[in-house]
């Protein structure tokens, strides 16, 4: 039951929420923040996503979601819908529906992305390719993604990716 959010305020501390490694291309982490279980209204989400040094976020689009994304740290580049632009602090992107984007972390340092998605679901996509991770755990091996990621992808109403 969605809670009106007329007069509710959530405040999450770093570390406060649920965090996943993150599977090959990107490695990293994802780490949900803001969504409809904490925050009791459905109409978004919100959190950051660590890419590892020389890693990546595949080409993909969202059909049914809107997303805002901002470098929050770090410096790589995104393609969006073809063209190249660099990512630095303060770069933000808006992503419509069916704008396909990728993200890429060129650098010997992680990439941070802060991302907003409408309507909500990227927080689960992360948990279901993803490994639970707890702050200050030694960074696993680099590890695949499920078989069937292009199922869940679709299901979370990501598209434009292949299984490779």
């Amino acid at each position: 039951m969605q809670q009106s959010p007329i007069g509710h305020a959530l405040v999450v501390q770093p570390g406060d929420g649920p965090s996943y490694w993150q599977p090959v291309p990107a490695n990293g982490h994802a780490d949900p923040v803001l969504f409809p279980e904490t925050t009791g209204f459905s109409g978004l989400s919100m959190g950051f996503q660590t890419i590892a040094a020389r890693s990546r976020i595949r080409e993909h689009s969202h059909g049914e979601q809107i997303e805002l994304q901002i470098c929050f740290r770090g410096q790589g580049r995104v393609m969006v819908d073809g063209a190249n632009h660099p990512l630095v602090p303060g770069t933000a992107c808006f992503l419509g529906y069916d704008v396909k984007h990728e993200i890429i972390n060129e650098s010997d340092e992680e990439l941070v992305m802060l991302w907003v998605i409408s309507p909500p679901g990227l927080e689960n996509f992360f948990r279901d390719i993803g490994r639970p991770r707890i702050a200050g755990d030694e960074v696993p091996e680099p590890f695949q993604r499920p078989t069937d990621v292009v199922a869940i992808e679709r299901k979370m109403g990501i598209n434009d990716t292949k299984s490779e």
